[in-house]
C-alpha cells in the first residue's frame, strides 16, 4: 500500500534505510554505491530508492529538514512498510570542544528544544537515544575503514536561525553537534519497537563562520555514506 507521502508499494523497501535530509543526496547514493537499483518513490521530490551495497539490500530516502519532516515519513516507514532500522545521515553545525568541519559524529543521545514528545503524555521529560546494536556496529565499521568516530551527544533544534545565538549553554553540558532530526527520529523509533541511529558530519562551525558549501554538503560525506551502509541487515 501506499502513502500519502510515499508511492511504494509493501516489500519495495528494505529492513534496513538510510535517510538523510537532502534527496538529491540520497539520489547520490543510490546512483554512487547501489546496484540493481529501483525508484520506490518520487512523492514531493522525496527519493527512495532499493538497492544493494556488498550484496545486502538496503534502501534510501530523503526526510525533508526538521522533526516535523522526519517524523512523518520515519512514522510511514516503520508503520506501514516494515522497517527496521532507520539510520539518519545528516549535516550538523559543530560546537563541542575540538570538533572540526568534516569530523564524523555518531549521536548516542538527542537532546531537543522541540515539543515532539508531548504527544505521548508523559509525566516527566523524555530522553531519546540511539539503537546500542546501531550505534556499536558503526563504531566497528568507522574503525574497519580508519576513521575516527566521535560519539556522544547532541542537539536536534527546531530552529536554524536561533534568536538566542550561540548554542553556548548545550555546550557546556558536553553537546557536540546541531542538527534538526534526530530526537523525532528516535522517539518514532521508541514508540513502534524499531531501531534508529544518526550519523553527521560537521558541515560548519557556527561560532567561528567556518563551513562547506551546498554542492560539497550534496556529495562530499563520503566517510558518513560508507560507514552507513555497511549497517545493511538483509
Amino acid at each position: 500500500m501506499s502513502t500519502p507521502h510515499n508511492a511504494a508499494q509493501k516489500g519495495d523497501i528494505a529492513r534496513t534505510v538510510l535517510m538523510p535530509g537532502d534527496p538529491l543526496r540520497a539520489k547520490f547514493i543510490a546512483e554512487t554505491y547501489l546496484t540493481d537499483v529501483a525508484c520506490y518513490n518520487t512523492v514531493r521530490n522525496m527519493f527512495g530508492f532499493t538497492g544493494f551495497y556488498n550484496g545486502k539490500r538496503i534502501s534510501v530516502q530523503g526526510s525533508g529538514m526538521g522533526i516535523p519532516s522526519i517524523g512523518i515519513y520515519s512514522y510511514e516507514l516503520y508503520h506501514f512498510y516494515d522497517v527496521q532500522s532507520i539510520i539518519r545521515i545528516g549535516s550538523a553545525g559543530g560546537i563541542g570542544p575540538g570538533v572540526k568541519v568534516r569530523d564524523l559524529i555518531a549521536g548516542m543521545g538527542a537532546c531537543t528544544n522541540s515539543n515532539y514528545a508531548s504527544q505521548y503524555r508523559l509525566p516527566g521529560t523524555y530522553a531519546p537515544i540511539a539503537s546500542w546494536r546501531l550505534l556499536r556496529r558503526a563504531d566497528d565499521a568507522a574503525k574497519e575503514l580508519g576513521l575516527t568516530l566521535k560519539i556522544g551527544n547532541i542537539l536536534s533544534s527546531d530552529t536554524f536561525y536561533d534568536d538566542a545565538g550561540p548554542a553556548d549553554a548545550w555546550t557546556k553540558l558536553g553537546v557536540l553537534a546541531v542538527e534538526m532530526e534526530a530526537a523525532g527520529l528516535y522517539m518514532n523509533a521508541a514508540r513502534c519497537g524499531k531501531e534508529a541511529l544518526c550519523l553527521l558530519t560537521v558541515s560548519d562551525l557556527p561560532k567561528t563562520g567556518e563551513g562547506l558549501s551546498a554542492e560539497e554538503r550534496q556529495t562530499g560525506f563520503r566517510e558518513m555514506m560508507e560507514v552507513a551502509l555497511r549497517l545493511a541487515d538483509e
